[in-house]
C-alpha cells in the first residue's frame, strides 16, 4: 500500500475537523433522531441530509414531469434537471474533457457495470482478446464480465478470461504481477477503487501503468464517490461506475461516466425508458452537499474513524482484521483503511456477533459481503463510516466487542 495524502501522521485524530462534523452530522435527521443507535453500514447505503430529502420533495411538488417527451414547462424543467446533473457527474469527476465523454443514469453500480458488459464490451471484443477481472472484489465487478464470456462464445467468439493478481500482504492488486503478463491482447480490466471488504484504496494509477496506454480501464467507484475525492484525470480510466444511494442520494439511481477516446463510443442498447427523475434530483442535491462538504475532509474524517477501530482491535486477541495488517496502527507508515473496517471474532459467528452488537445499538454488516470466490470463504462483520459517524462511536464499540473474549 503506497503512502497517501490520507495517511495519518501520527495524531490520534483530525480535531480541527470536530466542529465542522459536527456541523454536518445535525443536517442527517434519521441519524440525530436515533441518538442510541450508532449506524455504521454506510458501505451498503449511506443515509441522506435534510437538504437531499428536500431537493426531493420540492422536484416532485413543483416540476415532475418525464424528461424529453413534453414541451410544457414541467418537462422542460425535468429535462433540464436530467441535463445538468450529466454535466454536474462530470465536473464532480474533475472531467478533463467533458465534451467528448458522456454519462448515462442507471439504477445503481450493479446495472451500470451490466449494461457497459452488455451493451459495449460485447461489440468491442474479438476473437482470441484477453480481458483482466477483479476475482476477490465485489460479485457485480466479476459477474457482468463472465456473463460477456459466455454470451460471445455463444456468437463463436473466444475470450480469455485472466485474474487480477493481488499482493499477498497489502491486498492491493499487484500491479508488477500484471504487467509481467500483459500484451497487446488485453483489450479490457476491470478494478475497483476501494475495496469493499479490506477497505483499501487500490491505487489505479498504477494499472495504466501496467497495461499500457490502449486497454480500456472500468472503475467501480461504488465505495469512493461521495468519500474522496475522484479525479478521472489522475487515474486516467474509461468508465466510473457508481451508485447514488451510497453516495447520500436516493436508491435506484447511478451513473455511469465514459470517456469516449478508447474503443467506440458508450450508447446504452435498447429503447431509452423513463428516468429516475426523483433520483437524479436527489442525485444533483447529493452532489451540492459533498462538494460544500468537501470531499478531502470528508475522506480525512472517516480514514481517521477506520484508524481509530483497527488501532483498538490489534489489541484484541479475539479478533482477526481482514486486510493489510501494516495499515492498523493510528502512525502506520502505509496508507489507511478508507472508512472500511471488516474483522471476525476468533469464537463467535459473524451473524451471531452482529445480532449481539445490535443488541447494543450497533448497526454493522454481517456475511460474506458479496465477495468473489477469489476472496474471503468465511463471513465477517464490516463497519463502515460516513462523515455523520464519532470518534465516541468507535469507542464505545471497542469498549463492547472488548467484552466478547
Amino acid at each position: 500500500m503506497a503512502p497517501t495524502s490520507a495517511r495519518n501522521s501520527g495524531t490520534v485524530f483530525p480535531e480541527d475537523l470536530r466542529d465542522w462534523q459536527r456541523e454536518l452530522r445535525a443536517q442527517f435527521p434519521i441519524i440525530t433522531g436515533h441518538p442510541e443507535l450508532a449506524y455504521l453500514d454506510s458501505a451498503a447505503t449511506a443515509q441522506k441530509p435534510q437538504t437531499v430529502l428536500d431537493a426531493v420533495q420540492t422536484y416532485l411538488t413543483t416540476a415532475n414531469a418525464n424528461a424529453g417527451r413534453g414541451t410544457y414547462t414541467w418537462a422542460n424543467r425535468t429535462t433540464e434537471l436530467v441535463e445538468e446533473t450529466r454535466q454536474h457527474v462530470k465536473a464532480f469527476l474533475a472531467d478533463p474533457a467533458p465534451e467528448r465523454s458522456g454519462v448515462h443514469f442507471t439504477s445503481g453500480t450493479t446495472d451500470g457495470l451490466r449494461t457497459i458488459a452488455r451493451d459495449w464490451l460485447t461489440s468491442y471484443l474479438t476473437d482470441g482478446d484477453e480481458i483482466v477481472i477483479p476475482a476477490a472484489d465485489h460479485q457485480a465487478n466479476i459477474a457482468p464480465w463472465l456473463e460477456t464470456q459466455q454470451l460471445l462464445a455463444g456468437q463463436g467468439v473466444r475470450i480469455r478470461i485472466r485474474q487480477m493478481p493481488y499482493q499477498p500482504v497489502s491486498y492491493d492488486y499487484d500491479h508488477n504481477a500484471l504487467a509481467a503478463h500483459a500484451g497487446p491482447r488485453i483489450r479490457f480490466v476491470a478494478t475497483t477503487h476501494v475495496h469493499h471488504v479490506y477497505g483499501g484504496n487500490m491505487n489505479i494509477h498504477r494499472i495504466r501503468q501496467a497495461v499500457g496506454p490502449d486497454a480500456v480501464i472500468c472503475l467501480d467507484a461504488a465505495q469512493s464517490i461521495g468519500h474522496l475525492p475522484v479525479s478521472v484525470a489522475d487515474l486516467d480510466v474509461d468508465f466510473v461506475v457508481f451508485s447514488g444511494h451510497k453516495a447520500l442520494a436516493l436508491p435506484g439511481t447511478g451513473a455511469v461516466w465514459a470517456r469516449q477516446t478508447r474503443g467506440p463510443a458508450f450508447t446504452p442498447g435498447g429503447w431509452s425508458g423513463t428516468p429516475n427523475t426523483a433520483g437524479i434530483a436527489s442525485l444533483a442535491a447529493a452532489l451540492d452537499w459533498l462538494e460544500s462538504a468537501g470531499t478531502d475532509r470528508i475522506e480525512r474524517w472517516t480514514v481517521a474513524l477506520a484508524a481509530r477501530l483497527t488501532e483498538g482491535l490489534r489489541h484484541l486477541d479475539a479478533y482477526e482484521i481482514l486486510g493489510c495488517h501494516l495499515s492498523l496502527a493510528v502512525d502506520s507508515p502505509v496508507q489507511q483503511r478508507q472508512g472500511i473496517v471488516t474483522f471476525r471474532h476468533r469464537d463467535i459467528p459473524s451473524g451471531d456477533l452482529g445480532f449481539i452488537l445490535f443488541s447494543d445499538g450497533f448497526m454493522v454488516r454481517s456475511d460474506n459481503h458479496c465477495q468473489g470466490s477469489a476472496g474471503e470463504s468465511t463471513g465477517s462483520v464490516r463497519v463502515s463510516v460516513h462523515v455523520y459517524n464519532t470518534p465516541e462511536e468507535i469507542d464505545r464499540l471497542l469498549s463492547v466487542l472488548a467484552t466478547l473474549r
